[in-house]
């Protein structure tokens, strides 16, 4: 949409809590404050590249596989389950190419 509001905000909200967490757990939170930032500007450029390929529809269905992931994970947490989540977490991608083919 062009509006940065939302990641300068997380971006702010990152560099404080590597600030407060670097105070007490240590010059590690600083180091790896770089690779936060290399991990969250490439989700930026790929979300940037992206975009021409979603669409309200592949939105919805993607935020719809994502439900039942964290689905899964919560019946991780209390035990009920013992998925594999993160083996279904390319899953969500898959509504990009099914809404370009149908």
């Amino acid at each position: 949409m062009g509006d940065h509001k939302m990641l300068f905000s997380k971006s702010i909200l990152d560099f404080i809590m590597a600030v407060v967490l670097s105070s007490t757990l240590g010059i590690g939170v600083a180091f790896s404050a770089g690779l936060v930032f290399l991990y969250q500007g490439s989700i930026t450029l790929l979300a940037q590249w992206i975009a021409p390929f979603l669409t309200n529809t592949v939105i919805m269905e993607m935020t719809c596989v994502g439900s039942v992931v964290m689905i899964g994970l919560g019946l991780n947490i209390i035990g009920i389950t013992k998925l594999r989540v993160m083996n279904y977490v390319p899953a969500i991608f898959v509504p990009i190419i099914l809404c370009r083919l149908i």
